[in-house]
């Protein structure tokens, strides 16, 4: 089973990748990222985006839903932000982070290609 690093070369070879990072969102710390560009500092994003994680599934839990999170999509005028958090027992604890450029991207195979990620990983 590939591991985290295997996992972040996957995600950056879809297409439009910029960047990406499994994230501890106990923590705020990614476990490792790979980034196309130094404009996205990926330690800030996986800091900021454990806050919408913990915020959904905290608001999950105050409407009493049972149900599991595929993904959070956040879409800038630039780019797609994809939040992915994992499931089970590998993966407890732990998200996938990928941010998206808009114009080089398709948001439908990047979501399907990021959900084989998470089935391959090895954490």
């Amino acid at each position: 089973m590939p591991n985290i690093e295997t996992g972040l070369k996957d995600m950056m070879a879809i297409d439009g990748a910029i960047g990406a990072a499994v994230v501890d969102y106990g923590s705020g710390m990614p476990l490792g990222s790979l980034s196309a560009t130094s404009q996205l500092d990926l330690t800030v994003a996986s800091a900021g985006n454990t806050e919408v994680v913990r915020a959904k599934m905290r608001t999950m839990s105050d409407l009493g839903l049972q149900d599991a999170i595929d993904d959070i999509l956040i879409t800038l005028s630039t780019q797609y932000h994809i939040i992915r958090p994992l499931t089970g027992r590998k993966g407890q604890g732990l998200f996938l982070y990928l941010a998206l450029d808009r114009d080089r991207s398709n948001l439908a195979l990047a979501r399907h290609r990021l959900k084989g990620v998470e089935e391959n990983l090895d954490v």
